[in-house]
């Protein structure tokens, strides 16, 4: 099935959904077993199954592989909200003692978690205020154990090269990572440019209407993870069942299978199966709800670069971009919907004129969002953190939505005059 296909009908099997059309909702905790020896493999991990929603759920399955099928993994695992999804994919490499080195201009969340939670556990980010390769390089070290980048930068849009990333990760010896929540595997499928392991948030675009949180981590299947000693926990016995050695019990699946077996298992943050079904739903129309969001979205930078009361726009489809040709490569489809600018009038002012923008922290939305991230997402950032990850008191993000492009140019306009008075 090519992508589209997948989207709307990826691994609908209606017999064993007593032919409901629309996959049904698994609202239940547990599952009966058919005898004693099935329980019991189950929990040894010799047979594939459901034992408890905490672990699996049909619902969430079905979203596990058809998101899987959409970046081109082997497997996938559902989980509460997309900082879960990335605190899983990072615990199931990495330990006290050990590092990750990822870039400064990433998600204010994600820079939390890196910088305050993950140090308590005795994981040290070092974190790479360059787009420059040998920047990250010279960061890496023998207790590095992943790189960890964004395609699209949130918020200040930055095109990742991730297939420069890849390579250097892999002449190391440890995965990449790429949160693909912006891009969607509908506009770039970092696996197919060397990433290993895909993390999102699905409250985005994935769901697409702002009413169901979740994450996902989608495993390429593709890392080798007996080339070193740095990733014994997949090719040593895990002696909580048994003695099980995940790459020998799973092959190229062994990332996922470790991730569902001791994370989900142990954090307990497993998505809610009708949040699943909400996702569902929005999968089906991705692929049509993208290229309305980068038609606006691009037609708004437009219009923005040659306003003259707006200081700057950061779009990557815009020419005078740096990051054009990248985005060129990676995003061949479109660079999605959002826009970075700055207001020059008062941007209290502005965001409160504004009447069809919803001022929220959302993005993704099928409704356009504007946010201030200095005073919201980014607002636990130290001024020096801020300006490392170029969040400065004029910078705008707005998530552009699929409503009327005139409505949406005339509604900034408007709010910009009145940022002048």
């Amino acid at each position: 099935m090519e992508f589209e296909t997948l989207a709307v009908q990826g691994f609908i099997d209606l017999k064993k959904q007593n032919n409901s059309v629309s996959m049904p909702i698994y609202a239940n905790t547990a599952y009966s077993f058919d005898s004693v020896q099935y329980a019991v493999d189950l929990f040894d991990l010799k047979t594939a199954g459901d034992i408890y929603s905490r672990l699996t759920n049909p619902s969430n399955e079905m979203i596990e592989k058809r998101i899987a099928a959409l970046e081109g993994g082997v497997g996938a695992l559902a989980a509460s909200s997309g900082m879960s999804a990335i605190l899983i994919a990072i615990l199931n490499l990495a330990g006290a003692g050990d590092e990750v080195v990822t870039s400064s201009k990433i998600y204010g969340g994600t820079y939390n978690l890196f910088s305050k939670t993950l140090k308590q556990v005795g994981i040290n980010v070092n974190f790479i205020n360059s787009d420059n390769l040998e920047d990250y390089e010279n960061a890496i070290n023998n207790k590095t154990k992943c790189l960890f980048i964004e395609t699209i930068g949130n918020p200040r849009i930055k095109v990742a090269d991730i297939e420069g990333l890849a390579n250097l990760a892999h002449k190391y010896g440890i995965p990449l990572i790429v949160d693909n929540t912006v891009a969607t595997p509908y506009l770039c499928r970092p696996i197919e440019f060397g990433a290993d392991i895909i993390v999102h948030s699905t409250t985005k675009y994935l769901s697409g209407h702002g009413n169901a949180m979740g994450g996902i981590i989608v495993d390429s299947g593709k890392f080798d993870w007996s080339q070193n000693d740095k990733f014994k926990m997949f090719t040593t016995p895990d002696e909580s069942y048994h003695g099980i050695i995940y790459t020998e019990a799973f092959g190229n699946a062994a990332f996922i299978a470790k991730a569902r077996a001791h994370l989900i298992r142990d954090l307990g943050c497993s998505q809610s199966p009708f949040n699943a079904y909400l996702t569902q739903l929005g999968l089906e129309t991705l692929h049509v709800r993208m290229e309305r969001h980068c038609e606006n979205a691009l037609k708004l930078a437009k219009h923005l670069e040659s306003h003259p009361n707006i200081n700057y726009v950061i779009y990557p489809y815009l020419e005078s971009s740096p990051d054009y040709e990248a985005a060129k490569k990676y995003l061949k489809k479109g660079a999605s919907s959002l826009i970075g600018f700055g207001v020059d009038g008062d941007g209290t002012k502005f965001i409160e004129a504004l009447k069809l923008f919803i001022h929220a922290t959302n993005l993704g939305d099928v409704r356009s969002i504007i946010t201030y991230p200095a005073g919201t997402t980014h607002r636990q950032l130290s001024d020096k953190q801020l300006l490392e990850a170029g969040i400065t008191n004029d910078f705008m993000r707005a998530s552009i939505g699929l409503e009327n492009i005139d409505d949406i140019i005339q509604d900034i306009d408007n709010a910009i005059k009145i940022s002048r008075l």
